[in-house]
C-alpha cells in the first residue's frame, strides 16, 4: 500500500500514514487515523492527570482522601485500598448496549457510575502525596515513578534514594535539580548526564567526577567551565562557589547558561538503538517519533514514556512486557492487543478500557478486573460477546460521537478529551503541550479553574535568608508567596512551604532556598528538555579539521526547532567534539 496524505480533522494539516502503518493498522484490525500524530498525543495526555491532587470524601466510606479528581468531577471515587478490595463488583455496574446513541455517550455514563481509585499508587509506604508511583517509600509529592525511597518534589524518577526537585533520573542518591540523568551521586543542577560524582552544572557529560560547569566531558576529573585543573587549585574555586548562596548561585546559573551555548549538542540523544527516531531512545530497535524510551524496545512509533516492549503505536507511560498496544495512557505489563485503553494493565483483546486489569476480551469497560467477555462493565458468554462486538463497531461507524468542536469519533478514536474526568490544565497535556486559558478553551478542550486557596502568605520568596546556613527552624512554619503569583502556565500554587527533610537536605548539601512553589520548579525543569516535537534540520558544523569541507551536509530529524539558539551538530560532527 502506498503512503497516504491525509488532513487531521482537529488542526487541520496534512500528514503522511506511511506504509508499515497501514501495516499494523491492518494487523491488529483499526482503521486509519483521521488526528495527526501531535493531535492524538494531546488527546490521549487529557486523559491522563498526574501532578493535580485535590481533598474529595470517599464516596464508600466517607472519609476525607487525596485524590487526582478534582471534587467537581461528578463520579464515584473511593480510596485506593477500599477500590483494591473485595467488597464491591464493578461488574454489578453493567448496562446493556443501547443502539439508539452512540457508544461513547453511553461510556460517558458509565464513568459517572463506576467507583474510580483515587491515586494510581501501588505498593507505596508513608505517602500520602503523590500519584502514578510504584514500590516507593518516605516520599513527598513524587509522581509516576517506581522504586524510590527518601525522594520529595520529582517526576518520573526511579531507583533514587536521597533526592529533591528531579525530573527523570534513574539509579541516583543525594541529587539535587537534576534532569534526564542516571547513575548519578551528589550531583545537583545536571541534566543530560550519567555516571558521575560530586558535581555541579554538568550537561552531556559522562563519567566525570569533581567538575563544575561543565559539557560534552567524558571521564574528566577537577575541570570548572572545562578547562582542567589541579586538584588543590579545583577545591580553591569551588570554596569560593557557595552555592549556599542563593545570589552567587543565581548568578552562576546565569554564567554557565550563556557558556554552554558556546558548544555543540548533539541533535538527539538515542544511544545503542538503531534505526529509530525522536529523542531520549535507549537500547531500541525501529522505534519511531517516539521520545523517552528506555530498555528493549522495538517496532514502536509515536509513543512516549516507556519500553520493554514491541509492536506498539500510540501509546504514552507504557511497556514490561506488552506488544501489539494502541492509543494507550499509563498501559502494559504483560499485556496483548490493547486497543484504546487508559489505566489498563495485564489485561488481552480489549478495546475502550478504563482503570482495568488482569482481565480479557472486554469493550467499553471501567474499573473491571479478573474479568472476561464484558460490554459495557456487562458479563456475556463467549459466543454472545464475539457477535456483539462486531455490530457494536458498526453501530460506532453508523451512529459516531460527535463532540462540540464537530469532530467525529467512529471506531478507531480515542476517547474525546471532552469525556475525561479531567480538564486541559490539570492534566499533563498541559506539561507538554503548555496552552493558554483562552487557547484551551478555544480549541475545544475543557479548562477548569483552580480552586480558590485562602493562603495567608507569612513571608515573600525575596526576604528569604540569602544562605542556607543563615536559615533558621522556624522556616518550617512559615507560609512562603511565589514570585509567580498564581500563574496558568505553570499550575503556580501562589504559596508553598519548606518542609522538614527538605530543609535538612539542602544544609546538608548546602544548596540555597527555592525562591518558587514546586509546580513552578517543575516547569522550569520542563523548559529545559526539548519538547516531543521532531524538525528537519541539518548540521551547522562548518569547522575545517572535521571530515567535511565547507559546512557539513548531513540532514536530521530533531527536537530543537529551527529558532532555538542551541548549535545542533550530526552524529560524526558532534563525536569529533566531545573531550
Amino acid at each position: 500500500m502506498q503512503k497516504k496524505i491525509q488532513q487531521c480533522q482537529n488542526c487541520q494539516k496534512d500528514f503522511i500514514i506511511e506504509p508499515e502503518d497501514f501495516n499494523f493498522y491492518e494487523k491488529i484490525k483499526v482503521p486509519p487515523p483521521t488526528f495527526c500524530p501531535e493531535c492524538r498525543m494531546i488527546r490521549r495526555l487529557t486523559w491522563r492527570n498526574e501532578r493535580a491532587l485535590f481533598k474529595r470524601t470517599c464516596d464508600k466510606t466517607n472519609k476525607s482522601i487525596i485524590a487526582m479528581f478534582n471534587p467537581e468531577f461528578k463520579g464515584k471515587v473511593y480510596d485506593h485500598d477500599i477500590w483494591w478490595g473485595d467488597d464491591w463488583d464493578a461488574a454489578s455496574y453493567g448496562k446493556d448496549y443501547d443502539f439508539s446513541k452512540p457508544f461513547f455517550e453511553q461510556y460517558k455514563e458509565l464513568l459517572l457510575k463506576v467507583p474510580l481509585a483515587n491515586v494510581g499508587n501501588t505498593n507505596c509506604v508513608n505517602f500520602p502525596y503523590g500519584n502514578h508511583n510504584a514500590d516507593c517509600k518516605n516520599c513527598y509529592l513524587v509522581y509516576a515513578s517506581y522504586l524510590n525511597e527518601d525522594v520529595l518534589y520529582s517526576q518520573g524518577a526511579s531507583s533514587l534514594k536521597n533526592c529533591v526537585d528531579t525530573y527523570s533520573i534513574v539509579k541516583s542518591e543525594l541529587c539535587y535539580e537534576d534532569i534526564l540523568s542516571d547513575s548519578l551521586f551528589q550531583t545537583h543542577f545536571s541534566y543530560n548526564s550519567g555516571q558521575s560524582i560530586n558535581c555541579y552544572f554538568l550537561k552531556n557529560c559522562v563519567n566525570c567526577q569533581d567538575c563544575i560547569g561543565c559539557i560534552n566531558l567524558h571521564n574528566k576529573k577537577y575541570c570548572v567551565f572545562n578547562k582542567q585543573y589541579s586538584k588543590e587549585e579545583y577545591l580553591k574555586i569551588k570554596k569560593n562557589l557557595d552555592f549556599g548562596n542563593y545570589k552567587i548561585l543565581s548568578d552562576f546559573k546565569n554564567k554557565y547558561t550563556d557558556f554552554v551555548l558556546k558548544f555543540p549538542n548533539k541533535y538527539v540523544n538515542i544511544i545503542k538503538s538503531s534505526d529509530s527516531t525522536g529523542d531520549n531512545i535507549m537500547n531500541s530497535k525501529n522505534t519511531k517519533q517516539s521520545f523517552d524510551i528506555y530498555g528493549d524496545n522495538k517496532d514502536t512509533k509515536f509513543s512516549a514514556h516507556g519500553g520493554w516492549a514491541e509492536n506498539n503505536y500510540d501509546c504514552y507511560g507504557f511497556g514490561a512486557s506488552a506488544s501489539l498496544l494502541y492509543e494507550g495512557v499509563d498501559t502494559g505489563i504483560k499485556a496483548f492487543n490493547q486497543h484504546f485503553s487508559i489505566l489498563t494493565h495485564s489485561c488481552l483483546d480489549t478495546n475502550y478500557t478504563y482503570m482495568c486489569y488482569n482481565s480479557k476480551n472486554l469493550f467499553g469497560c471501567i474499573g473491571i478486573r479478573k474479568g472476561e467477555y464484558c460490554i459495557l462493565n456487562k458479563k456475556y458468554t463467549k459466543e454472545e460477546y464475539e457477535e456483539l462486538v462486531p455490530k457494536i463497531i458498526k453501530h460506532m461507524n453508523d451512529m459516531p460521537y460527535v463532540d462540540s468542536k464537530g469532530r467525529v469519533y467512529k471506531y478507531g478514536e480515542f476517547f474525546p478529551s471532552e469525556l475525561s474526568p479531567f480538564s486541559y490544565n490539570e492534566t499533563i497535556a498541559q506539561e507538554y503541550f503548555p496552552k493558554t486559558k483562552k487557547e484551551i478553551t478555544e480549541e475545544g478542550y475543557f479548562f477548569r479553574e483552580p480552586l480558590k486557596k485562602e493562603y495567608k502568605t507569612t513571608l515573600k520568596s525575596n526576604d528569604l535568608p540569602n544562605h542556607i546556613q543563615d536559615v533558621k527552624e522556624d522556616i518550617l512554619n512559615e507560609t512562603i508567596a511565589c514570585p509567580n503569583n498564581g500563574s496558568e502556565l505553570t499550575l503556580c500554587t501562589q504559596a508553598y512551604r519548606i518542609i522538614k527533610d527538605e530543609l535538612n537536605f539542602l544544609r546538608k548539601n548546602n544548596i540555597a532556598l527555592p525562591r518558587f512553589c514546586p509546580n513552578c520548579r517543575h516547569y522550569q525543569r520542563l523548559k529545559q528538555r526539548n519538547p516531543m516535537k521532531l524538525w528537519h534540520r541539518s548540521c551547522m558544523c562548518d569547522k575545517e579539521n572535521h571530515e567535511h569541507k565547507g559546512k557539513c551536509s548531513v540532514e536530521f530529524e530533531t527536537s530543537y526547532a529551527p529558532n532555538r539558539p542551541e548549535i545542533i551538530y550530526c552524529e560524526k560532527c558532534y563525536q569529533q567534539e566531545v573531550y
